[in-house]
């Protein structure tokens, strides 16, 4: 059957237009949203990725941190900028699968709003403790909350972080009982355990490993199935005795819903070639973070799982935040 000459004109057009997008875009700098402070581990992968992207493209990102409200208040800009491939987000696991369920009032939906790129890292959660403190293992804590339910307090950068989900999932699986201390990010949290004014303070590998390795605190277990290479001392949480558990944080470049396909599979294929050479992989490595390589449509169904995953661990845990 032929296809009608206004049917025809109509796909040559868009044809003619998705091929001129692929052969001029990006034709300015790309505007690469972090939602959180500087210096944090999401900044950190996000400037290490985006730098080696560009030493590879030619390519200009400009990154502009944009904390506040859990990451949301970055992530909802991207969500509501233009949907033409020049304003992206490092979203995680906080702001975009966590906090649909968090929050009430969400001003963006993840599914809805946002178009997925690509995973670009993981990172594993680790418990440390201030040197003066007298725990040396997870095993520790967990005889001294037995033996005081709620004395024992633990820090993260905020209520319903992952962090936060991930102490609730680590209590409910020892027994324990121990009092969370939310901040509003990871500067004081650091502060404070180090002088001992907190207990404890869990966060992930990329925001503690240099003070780790500065001997400013003392880790105690990683919350991943298999040990992180740059703490090999530091056993799992699986190793100390909770079987199946495992938790981690991902990281994944996302666009305003929209935004052309071409200039999606393009930010995908050139991220995922950088996240693939042994240069960054090792600076990403040296930071407790591996980097990870995905298709916008497994990034797509990994916010589609973790979502009623991790919003169920909220309900139960009670963590509201308005």
């Amino acid at each position: 059957m032929p296809i009608p000459r206004r049917l025809a004109l109509a796909l040559a057009a868009t044809l003619l237009s998705g091929s001129a997008l692929a052969q001029s875009w990006p034709a300015k700098p790309i505007r690469l949203i972090v939602p959180f402070p500087p210096g944090g581990g999401t900044d950190i992968i996000a400037r290490e990725t985006a730098q080696h992207v560009a030493k590879a493209t030619g390519w200009t990102f400009v990154i502009e941190n944009k904390p506040g409200a859990g990451g949301n208040l970055g992530v909802d800009a991207v969500a509501k900028s233009p949907a033409d491939g020049y304003t992206l987000v490092l979203g995680q696991t906080s702001n975009v699968a966590i906090n649909p369920t968090l929050y009430p009032r969400l001003p963006y939906d993840p599914l809805k709003d946002l178009a997925p790129i690509g995973l670009v890292a993981r990172a594993p959660l680790v418990l440390v403790t201030g040197i003066a403190q007298p725990y040396k293992s997870w095993a520790d804590v967990a005889a001294a909350a037995k033996a005081r339910p709620g004395a024992i307090n633990y820090a993260t950068s905020g209520n319903g972080t992952v962090a936060h989900l991930t102490g609730e999932l680590l209590q409910k699986a020892s027994s324990t009982r121990l009092q969370h201390v939310p901040y509003k990010g990871a500067a004081q949290a650091l502060t404070d355990v180090i002088s001992g004014n907190v207990d404890l303070y869990l966060s992930s590998v990329p925001t503690l490993l240099p003070q780790i390795r500065q001997g400013k605190l003392r880790a105690l277990a990683v919350t991943s199935a298999r040990r992180v290479d740059d703490l090999p001392q530091v056993p799992t949480v699986v190793e100390s005795g909770h079987a199946g558990f495992d938790a981690v944080t991902w990281f994944g470049l996302l666009a305003p819903a929209g935004t052309p396909k071409e200039a999606i599979t393009r930010l995908n294929a050139e991220f995922n070639k950088a996240l693939a050479t042994p240069e960054l992989r090792k600076r990403l490595d040296d930071e407790g973070a591996s980097a990870v390589t995905s298709t916008p449509e497994q990034f797509g169904a990994l916010i589609r799982e973790d979502i009623p995953r991790w919003g169920k661990v909220v309900k139960e845990s009670g963590a509201r935040v308005d």
